[in-house]
């Protein structure tokens, strides 16, 4: 993913609200399913990490492996994780070519 797509999400995903959160169980299997549908509805997804705040990152970046996504960006304690739907006209967002 490249800087322009990056801050093109990273702009999107401002005013959302953390639809996933990692609390004292960790990224354990019911938030790899709670991410996964989440993407599927949405394709950009918020996860507000509330303990494990020194390993934000590596966690992020596995449960974004695990779900097939890309991870956007991690700031403070929430990472921004993108899905685009594999279905063209199911697509929510578009990402403009010339940031491709």
């Amino acid at each position: 993913m490249n800087s322009k797509t990056r801050n093109f999400l990273r702009k999107r995903a401002h005013f959302l609200k953390p639809a996933v959160m990692v609390g004292k169980e960790g990224a354990d299997s019911r938030i790899e399913k709670a991410l996964d549908e989440a993407l599927n509805k949405h394709e950009l997804v918020k996860v507000r990490f509330q303990n494990f705040k020194e390993e934000c990152r590596p966690i992020a970046e596995e449960l974004s492996d695990k779900v097939k996504a890309q991870l956007v960006t991690v700031t403070g304690h929430v990472a921004i994780i993108f899905r685009q739907n594999e279905k063209q006209e199911e697509r929510l967002i578009h990402i403009p070519k010339d940031f491709i």
